[in-house]
């Protein structure tokens, strides 16, 4: 099975020209799986929730119906950052969207970071995973500052994740030493994708840092990007091979924990 993460620059509110981006992106590239960044369809820096309301979209609206018509037409599984209007209420979510679309479904930040408190309700779906019997995998879905929560990894390997993905907009450095570990602890596969460029917002500038990866169950790095450049990535992936647990013929890291003695 192939991984492809896709790691470009999104225009802030330029909704069309985004589009356009990712929709040939999707028809263009050959794997089973395209990941674009956090907010790949509307960019990233919003201020105030006023700004987010005149952009922000159904995950039952046009735009991201039509792409689950593409995820359907191309056979691939998509997920594509971008402002969700739900309830009367605004959240930084993913749809994730798979050829059958029963499937699909949205998953909104847990933790906001920045200036996004401002603008988005923390996200209410919770960690979950899902499997696709076709390609027989599952996969775990969680949004940039996510990261810096082991808990999130953790409860998405503990429903049976082979594949963690991780859209990002990172504008700090610490997530390189982090992103390995979390593939290791819990035994997945873990893909990130940064997007790359800036935004300036009334003086501020925010400097997305690229890097997107791919790392192995065993922490390796199977895929990686630079810090500037547009480039798709590639990893071939086996997900079967994340779900014996055991690293010996004595120790097991999902049966050897002691949740009786955490406190968390």
């Amino acid at each position: 099975m192939i991984i492809a993460g896709i790691q470009f620059k999104p225009i802030f509110g330029e909704i069309e020209t985004n589009i356009s981006i990712i929709t040939e992106k999707i028809k263009s590239i050959s794997a089973d799986i395209l990941i674009f960044p956090e907010m790949a369809l509307s960019g990233y820096f919003f201020l105030t929730e006023n700004e987010v309301y005149e952009i922000a979209e159904e995950f039952s609206g046009k735009v991201i119906q039509d792409f689950q018509v593409l995820a359907t037409e191309y056979n691939k599984i998509l997920f594509i950052g971008f402002p969700e209007r739900f309830d009367n209420k605004f959240y930084n979510s993913v749809a994730i969207l798979f050829p059958n679309r029963e499937l699909s479904r949205c998953y909104r930040k847990t933790h906001l970071f920045y200036k996004e408190k401002n603008c988005f309700s923390s996200g209410d779906t919770g960690f979950f995973t899902i499997y696709d019997k076709d390609r027989d995998i599952r996969i775990g879905t969680m949004i940039c500052y996510d990261w810096r929560f082991p808990e999130a990894a953790r409860t998405l390997a503990l429903k049976g994740a082979d594949l963690i993905v991780c859209p990002s907009n990172l504008v700090t450095t610490l997530w390189h030493q982090v992103m390995p570990a979390r593939a290791i602890e819990n035994k997945v596969y873990f893909v990130v994708i940064n997007r790359i460029g800036r935004e300036e917002r009334n003086g501020e500038e925010l400097f997305f840092n690229g890097e997107s990866a791919i790392y192995g169950y065993n922490g390796e790095r199977l895929a990686k990007a630079g810090v500037e450049e547009e480039k798709v990535i590639y990893a071939n992936i086996e997900p079967a091979l994340t779900r014996k647990k055991s690293f010996n013929e004595f120790n097991d890291v999902f049966k050897d924990r002691r949740p009786d003695l955490y406190k968390l």
